[in-house]
């Protein structure tokens, strides 16, 4: 308890506000995620928004507010790769939930960022854990094709919108034949239709707006939003469990020169070399280890390790909102079930990003975005917890309406475990 209120004061010290001086981390045990691994005795320095140095032989800057670790574990910002935070407040309340639509005129066009809530009472609640960044995901609801994707920070204020459109949501699988009609085959015919009217559309445009040319099945806005994908700058990013469907999802992605990211993937590792291959990533929650359906009759705890050495990029999600702050106790799994740590690590921190094709986030190097966590403990512990979290620079207070109600009906005199403390 005293060396938790002694950490708390030493950070109430430096202490930022929005936009403000340089700051030096020392005596850190940095994980940096490059090249440069883990650095013992380093300092960081973050100047506004990015880092500037890191390293062991790094000076402190005149001037610099300094935070000592005291050789504790430091690591980039949790990253999670598939979330709703920010447009679910509460999930049994229609209108605190953005993340669908069912309109079914309204499928590729629908962007998540026009309902994302910056000041969303969960967000606090996610950030103070150590994740500051996530893919904000629609959920596919009318159609196969959900919509797009949005990459968030979530250190509030303005400028949180870190990247739209990041990728492209379809539902295949069963569900994604339940929303077509019954069949499988019918929904990677839908699916088709829509990225060959897309493809024609763009070399046709002219003659479309005529009246020259056929109609076509997506809205005119839908076939718009479909541009990033057909061109490859945005990722297709599939819900999909069964090994066949992500067979399935791979020709299509040859015949269309598509860039794939498979999410879900309870099956992926049945079919890990095919997915080498075509250098097809894997977005997969890796507390998924029981068949909840008939495809995922392979579901295994061991999925994200097997994956990992057959060469595949992983990245872990939580799927949620209320919990996506259990984001590394995904990881601290998928470690107990025979993934190496540092392969854990980067799957919660610069995978994920490099998938959406953002190079200035999930590692501490300089030029990358100032998101750094502190931890006290091995960050993919349950009973470890962040000392301090910045968020593009900014020190991020730790609170959230938990840590209110805890402060206030919680009995003082109890002992309370070192998380609570």
């Amino acid at each position: 308890m005293i060396r938790r209120i002694l950490v708390a004061a030493a950070l109430l010290a430096v202490a930022l506000p929005a936009g403000a001086q340089t700051v030096a981390i020392t005596n850190a045990t940095v994980y940096t995620m490059t090249d440069a691994g883990r650095i013992e005795n380093a300092t960081i320095v973050i100047e506004g928004e990015r880092i500037r140095a890191v390293g062991a032989g790094v000076a402190v800057p005149s001037g610099a507010r300094v935070l000592d670790a005291g050789g504790r574990p430091v690591t980039p910002g949790f990253f999670d790769a598939w979330s709703h935070v920010g447009t679910v407040e509460i999930s049994g309340v229609p209108g605190t939930n953005d993340s669908s639509v069912d309109d079914a005129r309204v499928t590729a066009a629908f962007n998540t960022a026009d309902a994302f809530n910056p000041r969303s009472m969960l967000i606090p609640v996610t950030r103070i854990e150590g994740v500051t960044r996530a893919l904000v995901a629609p959920r596919p609801s009318g159609h196969i094709i959900g919509g797009q994707a949005i990459v968030v920070h979530l250190g509030g204020g303005n400028g949180w919108l870190v990247r739209t459109p990041a990728a492209m949501i379809v539902q295949l699988g069963e569900r994604g034949a339940e929303l077509s009609g019954g069949s499988r085959a019918a929904a990677m015919l839908r699916l088709r239709e829509a990225l060959q009217d897309a493809r024609d559309f763009a070399s046709n445009r002219r003659a479309w707006e005529r009246g020259t040319r056929r109609e076509y099945a997506p809205s005119r806005l839908d076939l718009e939003a479909l541009q990033p994908v057909i061109s490859g700058r945005i990722p297709l990013l599939a819900l999909v469990d069964r090994a066949s469907d992500i067979e399935a999802l791979l020709r299509l992605a040859r015949e269309f020169e598509l860039r794939l990211v498979i999410s879900g993937g309870a099956e992926a590792w049945m079919v890990a070399d095919q997915l080498v291959a075509a250098g097809v990533p894997v977005v997969l929650d890796p507390l998924v280890n029981l068949p909840g359906s008939f495809e995922m009759l392979g579901a295994t705890g061991e999925n994200a390790a097997r994956l990992h050495a057959a060469g595949v990029r992983i990245a872990f999600a939580t799927g949620d909102t209320h919990n996506a702050r259990n984001l590394r106790q995904s990881a601290g799994n998928a470690v107990a079930r025979g993934l190496p740590w540092d392969a854990a690590l980067a799957a919660v921190t610069v995978n994920a990003p490099r998938m959406f094709g953002i190079e200035s986030f999930g590692t501490i190097a300089p030029g990358a975005a100032a998101d750094i966590v502190v931890w006290d403990g091995d960050p993919l512990e349950v009973t470890s917890y962040p000392d301090a979290v910045f968020i593009n620079g900014e020190r991020i207070p730790m609170r959230s309406r938990q840590t209110e109600l805890r402060d206030r009906y919680l009995p003082r005199a109890r002992t309370l475990p070192h998380a609570y403390q």
